[in-house]
C-alpha cells in the first residue's frame, strides 16, 4: 500500500449522518467503523463492523464486504476514514465514502447508537 497510504489529507465522497441513517434503516450500507477499538466499544452507528484503521489494510479481505453495496467509513471526525475510502475504492468498492463529520455528526444529530454497554445490560438482563 505504500509508507504513506493513511494520510489523512484531501477529499473523498461523503455522506451526511441522516442520509446514512436512512441507508442503515433500509439495509442497504455497509458501515465500517476504522477507530480504535475503545472508540468502537464506547459508541457506535448501529449495524458497524469495526477493524481499526491501523489494520485495516490487512483486515480488509476477512470483512467480506460486498462491492455491489455502499459501504461507508467512520471515524471521530472524518480523518481516518479518508485512507479507508481511498482504499476501498482502490480495491474495486465503487461506492465507498465516509461519513461527513464523523461520530461527532451522527452524535449531534442525536442519532441512534450501540455500545459493548448496552450488550452487557441486554445479557445481564436475561440471566
Amino acid at each position: 500500500m505504500g509508507m504513506f497510504w493513511w494520510m489523512p489529507f484531501g477529499k473523498v465522497p461523503e455522506i451526511t449522518a441522516g442520509e446514512l441513517d436512512a441507508l442503515r434503516r433500509n439495509g442497504k450500507a455497509q458501515i465500517l467503523d476504522v477507530r480504535t477499538g475503545v472508540e468502537y466499544r464506547s459508541s457506535r452507528v448501529p449495524g458497524a463492523v469495526h477493524t481499526p484503521i491501523t489494520d485495516f489494510g490487512a483486515s480488509l479481505a476477512t470483512l467480506r464486504l460486498d462491492k455491489t453495496r455502499p459501504v461507508i467509513a467512520i471515524c471521530l471526525s472524518a480523518h481516518r476514514s479518508i485512507p479507508a475510502v481511498r482504499t476501498l475504492q482502490k480495491e474495486g468498492f465503487h461506492h465507498a465514502c465516509q461519513l461527513k463529520g464523523g461520530m461527532r455528526a451522527w452524535w449531534q444529530a442525536r442519532l441512534p447508537v450501540a455500545s459493548d454497554e448496552d450488550r452487557e445490560n441486554i445479557d445481564a438482563g436475561t440471566r
